[in-house]
């Protein structure tokens, strides 16, 4: 499987087996798997979204937005209860118009969950910590 490291963008092949032993990546020595957010932009989500072998929820966000700033602390949080189950990421809309017209994220926060490349759910609007937790939850037959 290769997963993509959430602190340098480098892809690394990591056997399936071997996700509960804390790989860590082999470019910059970090934890591929510690529940950092990946920070990614228009190439690296459609790298990220091509290769990266774990399922992946993408919070859709911009610095001006508010909801989506009171909601960041939240994601972060439920973030660092998946390991190596799912992963997070955050795409700036400012930062990638690309994406943002490519998945046309009409309000923002959105939150997208894809597996394999292809998106299993989203939902818009600020989410509690605990909103993120049932909703994922209401998506688990969508994680395998």
């Amino acid at each position: 499987m290769e997963l993509l490291c959430p602190h340098c963008q480098q892809l690394n092949r990591v056997p399936q087996d071997r996700l509960g032993e804390g790989p860590k990546c082999g470019a910059c020595k970090k934890a591929l798997l510690d529940g950092s957010l990946m920070q990614l932009d228009d190439g690296s989500l459609a790298r990220a979204l091509e290769r990266h072998g774990l399922p992946l929820l993408v919070d859709f966000w911009a610095d001006w937005c508010g909801p989506c700033k009171m909601m960041a602390p939240a994601f972060a949080e439920v973030a660092k209860d998946f390991g190596a189950t799912l992963s997070f990421a955050k795409v700036d809309t400012a930062q990638a118009p690309q994406a943002s017209s490519r998945f046309a994220i009409r309000s923002i926060p959105t939150l997208i969950l894809f597996q394999h490349g292809q998106e299993q759910a989203r939902i818009s609007g600020a989410l509690s910590a605990l909103q993120l937790r049932q909703w994922l939850a209401s998506h688990k037959p969508d994680l395998r």
